[in-house]
C-alpha cells in the first residue's frame, strides 16, 4: 500500500527536519520528501511501490511505457516489481530496469524510498537549467518528470550505521527522455545476503549501477566491484556523483558507449588481447577503431573488459 505524504503535519512524530528541504545537505539532489509531497514506498525488506501509472508516457530504450515501479532495493523497473536482492550482473534477458544502486536494501532497519511525479515549475526549471549547463547544444525543456529517492538506506543484515542517500530522476521534453542519477554519501556495497559483511557491508556481490532492457544494457564504471562506491565522487558530467542519460534510444553525454562500458572523450582502448586495434573515443560520441599495434618499447596489459598498452615492469 502507497503511502501518500500530503503534508508535513501528518509526519509530526518524525523528525522536524523532514518538513524542510533536506536535500540541503546534498546539493546535487534534488528536493524530495514531505515538504514536496512526495509518497513512500511500504517500510518493508525487499519492499516496492506497487504499480504506479504515470501521467505522461516515457520513451526508454525505444519503448513506450506509462507504468513503472520504485523498489526499495535501489531500482525503477517498467514490466513488473523487482524483489531480486542480489543484482545480476548486465545483459539481463527479458527485463526493463533503471538501476542507480541495485543492492540489498533494508529499510525496516534505517532509511525511506520517496518518490513523485513533478510537473512544478520549481523541478522543470531546475532541470532545464541544469541541461543547458552541461549540454549547452542541446536544446532540453522538460515538461513531466518523475523523482525517485533512497535516503539513508541501511543494507540487508546491518551491524553497522553505514547507510547510502541517492536518486534517480526521469524525464521527458515530449521528444526525448533523460535519466539522471544524483549521488550523496555512499556507505555499502553489499547485504549479508549477498555475501556482504555485517559490520562494513563490503564484499559478497557488490551494488549494480546502470541500464537493462531486452538488447540493451550499461554498467557504470565500478559495478559490481568494491569501486561503485565511487559513483559519490565520479561522473560524466564533470559534477561529482551525477550521471547524465539520454535513454529514448540511449546515447552517452560527455562520452561514449563501446561495448556496454563508458569512455570520456579522448579516451582510448585496443579490443583485443594482442593490442592490434586501437579504439578512440571521439568527440561526437563515436568510436573510431583503427589497426594499430603497441608500440615496440610496450606491451599489452587487460584494462578492465579490455586492454592496453604499458611499458613491461620488467624494463622499470
Amino acid at each position: 500500500m502507497e503511502s501518500h505524504l500530503t503534508i508535513c503535519l501528518a509526519f509530526s512524530a518524525l523528525p522536524s527536519a523532514l518538513c524542510s528541504s533536506y536535500s540541503d545537505e546534498v546539493p546535487v539532489l534534488y528536493k524530495f520528501g514531505p515538504a514536496v509531497k512526495d509518497h513512500m514506498t511500504p517500510v518493508e525488506d525487499d519492499g516496492t511501490s506497487g504499480k504506479i501509472h504515470m501521467r505522461h508516457s516515457f520513451k526508454y530504450f525505444g519503448e513506450i511505457h506509462r507504468d513503472l515501479f520504485v523498489n526499495n532495493n535501489g531500482a525503477i523497473s517498467f514490466d513488473d516489481e523487482v524483489t531480486k536482492y542480489t543484482p545480476d550482473p548486465f545483459p539481463i534477458d527479458d527485463i526493463c530496469i533503471i538501476t542507480p544502486y541495485w543492492a540489498d536494501s533494508d529499510n525496516e532497519i534505517e532509511g525511506k524510498v520517496f518518490y513523485s511525479e513533478r510537473t512544478d515549475p520549481e523541478t522543470l526549471e531546475r532541470i532545464e537549467k541544469d541541461m543547458a549547463h552541461y549540454f549547452p547544444n542541446f536544446y532540453f525543456k522538460p515538461v513531466w518528470s518523475f523523482v525517485a529517492t533512497w535516503y539513508k538506506m541501511a543494507y540487508y543484515g546491518s551491524e553497522s550505521d553505514k547507510t547510502n542517500t541517492f536518486q534517480a530522476i526521469l524525464t521527458t521534453d515530449n521528444h526525448r527522455s533523460i535519466v539522471m542519477f544524483n549521488y550523496g554519501d555512499m556507505q555499502w556495497t553489499t547485504g549479508t545476503a549477498s555475501g556482504g559483511d555485517p559490520l562494513t557491508g563490503l564484499g559478497g556481490v557488490p551494488a549494480q549501477a546502470g541500464f537493462n532492457t531486452k538488447g540493451n544494457h550499461f554498467s557504470i564504471p565500478g559495478s559490481q566491484t568494491d569501486h561503485i562506491l565511487n559513483v559519490k565522487t565520479s561522473s560524466n558530467v564533470d559534477t561529482p556523483g551525477r550521471w547524465i542519460f539520454q535513454v529514448d534510444e540511449f546515447k552517452m553525454p560527455g562520452g561514449c558507449i563501446f561495448e556496454a562500458s563508458y569512455m570520456q572523450f579522448g579516451q582510448s582502448v585496443w579490443r583485443d588481447d594482442t593490442c592490434s586495434t586501437k579504439c578512440i573515443c571521439k568527440h561526437d560520441g563515436t568510436m573510431d577503431c583503427d589497426a594499430m599495434p603497441c608500440p615496440d618499447n610496450l606491451i599489452c596489459v587487460p584494462s578492465g573488459k579490455h586492454f592496453m598498452c604499458q611499458i613491461d615492469e620488467e624494463d622499470c
